[in-house]
């Protein structure tokens, strides 16, 4: 799966999205750490479905809370740019690493439009020791069958 990891990166950052900083490696996060890690996100996307985004905000970091100021806000951009993860047909995690930046959750997510989309979720530890979402990063699955 760190192959798809970094097929997806090598795509968004050709695409132009972000730039790639170079990886940290494999360091092994906490059992604890990784369960709560994939806690917050289904917990996130579970806020989504039932339209509550004063939950779903709270799951974002502090950074992205800033960015976008209020739920209201956060919830217009999930809706008009994340349709996948707002309202799924199916979530299937895949592959936690530690990269340069932090932990990234790879999240394969197929969408109301039928199409799988692979996100991958940054997450930041807060000081209280919780985790938070601080960016999440969409790209069409490539092709592998050639």
């Amino acid at each position: 799966m760190r192959a798809r990891f970094l097929a997806a990166l090598a795509a968004l950052a050709l695409g132009g999205l972000f730039s790639v900083p170079a990886l940290a490696g494999d360091s092994a996060l906490a059992p604890a750490d990784a369960t709560a890690i994939r806690q917050v996100i289904e917990d996130q996307i579970d806020a989504f479905r039932h339209d509550d985004g004063v939950t779903a905000f709270g799951f974002a970091s502090p950074a992205i809370q800033q960015k976008f100021q209020n739920p209201n806000n956060f919830m217009a951009m999930v809706r008009s740019g994340y349709p996948q993860v707002y309202r799924p047909r199916t979530v299937e995690f895949e592959e936690l690493s530690v990269e340069e930046m932090g932990p990234a959750q790879n999240v394969l997510v197929v969408g109301p439009d039928g199409i799988p989309v692979l996100m991958i979720y940054l997450m930041q530890k807060q000081p209280d020791g919780s985790w938070r979402i601080n960016g999440v990063y969409m790209t069409r699955m490539p092709d592998l069958s050639a």
